[in-house]
C-alpha cells in the first residue's frame, strides 16, 4: 500500500515539472517565439495560477463528486503554485531588470499590475510555510484555516494582475475568472444549505 502510495506521488510530481521542463525545453531550442523571456516569464505566472486552481478544486471535487485523489495531494499542488509563482518572479527580477533592486522598486510603485502580482506572491508565502501537519497542529485547525483562506485574495489578485497584464487579449484572462467563479460558486450551496436547515433543526 505504501508501495503504491509513492509510486502515486511520484507520478503527480513529475507531472507537475513537465511545464517546467517543457519551457526550458522551449528556452533551449528557441521554440518560445520573438521574445523567449517575456514568453518564459508570463508562461511560469501563468502556471502558477492554474496550480492555485487546481488546488481549490480539491474540495469542490471531493463534495460534488466523491473524488478525493486531488484533495490528498493537496498540499503538493499548493507547494508548486507557490514554487512557479516564485520562479515567475525570479524570471522577472533576472530578465527584465537584471537584479537592478532600485529601478525593480519603481517599477512595482509604478506598475499597478506589478503591485498586484506581489502582493499575491507575498501572500502565498505564508501559505507555504504553514503547509506540514505540524503547523496545523501548532495553530490550531481554525486559526490555521483562518489563515488559509488569504489563499482566496491570492488568488483574486492574481486574476486582477492578469488581466492589467493582457490588456487587450483578455479571453484567456476570462477563462481563469470563469473557473475562479464556478469553483467559487460550488462552495455556496452547501453553506446555504446548512443555514436553511438549523432553523428547521431547532
Amino acid at each position: 500500500m505504501k508501495v503504491h502510495q509513492a509510486l502515486k506521488t511520484s507520478l503527480l510530481f513529475s507531472l507537475c515539472c513537465l511545464p517546467l521542463i517543457a519551457l526550458v525545453w522551449g528556452v533551449v531550442t528557441n521554440q518560445l517565439g520573438a521574445n523567449p523571456t517575456e514568453a518564459l516569464i508570463r508562461e511560469l505566472g501563468q502556471w502558477a495560477l492554474r496550480f492555485l486552481l487546481i488546488t481549490l478544486t480539491a474540495t469542490p471535487a471531493q463534495r460534488w463528486l466523491g473524488w478525493g485523489l486531488l484533495l490528498s495531494y493537496r498540499r503538493m499542488l499548493g507547494l508548486f503554485s507557490f514554487f512557479y509563482g516564485l520562479l515567475h518572479l525570479i524570471g522577472f527580477v533576472w530578465f527584465e531588470h537584471f537584479f537592478n533592486w532600485q529601478e525593480l522598486l519603481e517599477d512595482i510603485l509604478k506598475r499597478p499590475f506589478i503591485t498586484l502580482g506581489m502582493l499575491a506572491l507575498l501572500l502565498l508565502i505564508p501559505l507555504a510555510m504553514t503547509s506540514t501537519r505540524r503547523a496545523v497542529r501548532r495553530f490550531g485547525f481554525k486559526t490555521w484555516q483562518r489563515l488559509h483562506r488569504l489563499v482566496y485574495v491570492a488568488v483574486s489578485l492574481a486574476l486582477v494582475h492578469f488581466f492589467l497584464l493582457v490588456k487587450a487579449d483578455l479571453l484567456e484572462p476570462l477563462i481563469y475568472l470563469a473557473i475562479w467563479l464556478l469553483l467559487l460558486a460550488l462552495r455556496l450551496p452547501n453553506r446555504f444549505f446548512v443555514r436553511w436547515r438549523k432553523p428547521a433543526s431547532e
